[in-house]
């Protein structure tokens, strides 16, 4: 409706967002176009300030890779879900248990002897050999046994903790972020995180009963951590702004595992992730084909 745009528009008065082209998106959302791609997240921000005015969360798409985003002058014929059909995804989102189906493809391997240095290495670069660190363990076991001891023994030593961290804090800040060229303000029509998983396009979540726990998900993170959705880039990525960092230990660990579980194309090993994650307030899940 045009009194709906009305209302965007008047609450976008005095900000970056003021005088730029708005009209109806797919499935009841409201597009925002010409979004400069390195002032971004500014423009989310001052969107997500006004979701007490708008109702409607804020999350950054992309026509890069198709047309099937565009700005219409009226709503399209099918206006999105019925106030009924969402308070039942809903439901079914919060009755569900996300962890149980999303877990990384390698979470239940064993690792043997000849395997160790690939999975202390780790994935950034590191020229640190810290095979030794877990030199007690006995081979074989499985694979999160032995990133946790590794972790935990990182933990006990500040200075090479230091030193890993050095190679892979880049995974928990904004310059690691994908830009597209174009980028598109999408406002979707709710103000709840759990329902606005209706409307997320992630390939990690194909069909009604995976969006429903990327929903759970979705919403597991805002309550714990602050995990305010930034950007949906084409399916394949999700970005995040965290108020709340996780702390080193149990904390760190755990939603390095749930990180790893959504992103699986997050090429560093989740004891990496657990050391990157307390240092940082951006979260990058890339889960393509």
């Amino acid at each position: 409706m045009r009194n709906d745009l009305d209302q965007i528009e008047a609450a976008f008065v005095g900000t970056p967002l003021a005088g730029l082209p708005i009209g109806h998106g797919p499935s009841g959302t409201v597009l925002v176009a010409d979004i400069d791609p390195n002032r971004m997240q500014e423009a989310w921000q001052v969107a997500d300030a006004l979701v007490s005015v708008t109702g409607r969360l804020p999350v950054m798409v992309t026509d890069d890779f198709g047309d099937t985003l565009r700005i219409r002058p009226e709503p399209e014929p099918e206006p999105g879900p019925s106030e009924s059909e969402l308070r039942a995804f809903a439901e079914a989102a919060e009755s569900s248990d996300p962890w149980l189906v999303y877990r990384h493809y390698r979470a239940d391997d064993d690792v043997d002897e000849g395997e160790v240095e690939y999975y202390t290495r780790g994935r950034a670069g590191a020229d640190l050999d810290l095979t030794a660190l877990v030199s007690d363990v006995a081979l074989p076991t499985p694979l999160q046994e032995l990133e946790r001891a590794l972790y935990d023994r990182l933990l006990a030593d500040a200075d090479l903790y230091a030193r890993v961290l050095g190679r892979v804090r880049f995974v928990t800040q904004t310059d690691y972020w994908f830009t597209p060229n174009s980028v598109l303000l999408m406002l979707l029509p709710t103000s709840d995180v759990r329902s606005s998983g209706y409307w997320v396009d992630f390939f990690g979540a194909p069909a009604r009963g995976y969006r429903w726990m990327l929903a759970e998900a979705l919403t597991q993170w805002r309550h714990r951590w602050d995990a305010r959705l930034v950007a949906s880039w084409g399916g394949t990525m999700l970005q995040f702004q965290v108020g709340r960092r996780p702390a080193p230990g149990d904390e760190a660990w755990t939603a390095a595992g749930q990180l790893k579980a959504l992103a699986p194309n997050l090429d560093l090993s989740r004891w990496e992730v657990a050391v990157a994650l307390p240092a940082g307030d951006a979260r990058f899940v890339h889960n393509r084909p």
